[in-house]
């Protein structure tokens, strides 16, 4: 009678088994017969051989958007990589920090504060500019360092002398720059200002880019995620770093889920305020859902699969509430008209509630890593069919799918570009076997 059971059984596993691998077949074939995902790929590979500024809308070269883009760059530029990464590190400031952008001198006409224009005596050929709320610059450096490494193999880049200092060297001043001026004992996180999201642009001040007496300061999931990203990067390129630096990193990933991770409600609070929230009692920060911040933490292996797969759904659940057309959407509920001073920031503009592939995409990339390639695939479906439409790529769009903000987004095409070569390599896999 066993034996009979057991038979059963086995019969049901290989034809679940068998079932699954036609779905897997089929869903590898439509990966490799999508259009637009050939067009995407072709038209990301141009736009990134001429020039690693952001988008048209911007003269810099961003750091954390070069670390989105930085291994498609490397196909199509390696040199001119290098030398980028290099003057981020040659206008690294003597504290530590890293700028977030720069141009070539002769182009900075745009700037109109001297804190626009940073020099140093390394690379006085170059003006830098930082927007001091965020908390992302040092850690998008580590991290795209990294990408750099890992894909050349060229480990002698660390030892490369910048001053008097290397790469390697410069790179663990910008982590103890972090830790000493963006830390909070008491929680033992990273900090910045009270931004949406990921976004760089706090609630208050018209500009909202420069840490002022009004500036409140908060630890978020966005800045400890990437913080452990670039710990563990760099503690992978510079093994001798581990001792140091494993026991911070760890440290962080725990307080990071033991104080920003809302178990009851299954997702990240929007900060942890250090000295009370800027929005009064009434207002319930706490019912908004940050995408880019949660798609990052699980970059970072914060969240189980289980919690990922409850984090999709509150993002699908989002897109279909609020009729936005991906789940790039930023953050939602969005905040009210008057949480952001800066007029850029009313509901549905820019980082409150615009919808930016350039971190769904991301969210895209980690669906494939922890093997929900299904639903990567719908999902990526909406940002690779705009682009194809647009022709293009932009820096977001709004909630009716209109494109808006720099063209010729280079953030969304390295983005774009990874995800869809990570689905191709899994259909590969799949119909080979």
């Amino acid at each position: 009678m066993k034996i009979k059971i057991t038979s059963l059984v086995i019969i049901s596993l290989l034809s679940v088994n068998s079932l699954f691998a036609q779905t897997n077949h089929d869903l590898a074939k439509s990966i490799e017969q999508n259009r637009d995902f050939k067009l995407v790929k072709e038209k990301a590979q141009a736009i990134i051989k001429t020039g690693f500024n952001a988008g048209d809308g911007y003269i810099q070269v961003w750091i954390r958007d070069m670390n989105t883009f930085i291994e498609l760059a490397m196909d199509e530029n390696p040199k001119e990589v290098e030398n980028a990464l290099l003057v981020f590190f040659k206008l690294q400031a003597e504290d530590g920090n890293i700028l977030d952008g720069y141009t070539p001198a002769k182009d900075k006409k745009p700037f109109t504060k001297k804190k626009d224009c940073v020099n140093t005596a390394l690379a006085p050929d170059y003006c830098g500019h930082k927007n001091t709320v965020a908390t992302d610059q040092e850690t998008s450096l580590i991290q795209a360092v990294y990408k750099y490494v890992t894909k050349t193999g060229n480990t002698q880049f660390l030892q490369t002398k910048v001053g008097e200092l290397t790469v390697a060297q410069r790179m663990e001043m910008a982590m103890v720059y972090l830790m000493k001026h963006k830390w909070t004992e008491k929680y033992g996180l990273i900090i910045g200002a009270a931004t949406a999201d990921w976004g760089d642009v706090q609630q208050s001040g018209f500009s909202g880019v420069d840490i002022s007496k009004k500036t409140k300061f908060c630890a978020d999931v966005y800045d400890n995620a990437m913080m452990i990203i670039a710990l563990k990067n760099m503690i992978e390129i510079l093994p001798q770093t581990k001792n140091k630096w494993q026991p911070i990193c760890d440290s962080i990933a725990q307080n990071t889920m033991k104080y920003l991770w809302d178990n009851k409600n299954q997702k990240f609070i929007p900060h942890l305020y250090l000295d009370g929230s800027p929005y009064p009692a009434s207002f319930d920060e706490n019912k908004i859902f940050y995408h880019g911040g949660t798609a990052v933490a699980i970059e970072a292996g914060l969240l189980s699969k289980e919690q990922i797969l409850v984090s999709l759904q509150k993002m699908k659940a989002n897109v279909k509430e609020s009729g936005a057309a991906s789940i790039g959407l930023t953050l939602y509920p969005v905040y009210p008209k008057w949480a952001f001073e800066n007029p850029g920031l009313t509901p549905w503009q820019y980082q409150n509630g615009g919808d930016w592939t350039w971190f769904g995409g991301r969210m895209i990339q980690q669906l494939v890593r922890f093997g929900f390639v299904e639903d990567a695939y719908e999902c990526l479906l909406p940002m690779t069919a705009r682009a194809a439409k647009n022709n293009g790529f932009y820096e977001w769009y709004t909630k009716e799918n209109n494109p808006r903000g720099s063209g010729t987004f280079r953030g969304e095409a390295g983005v774009l570009y990874k995800s869809i070569t990570m689905l191709e390599e899994w259909s590969r896999m799949q119909i080979k076997n």
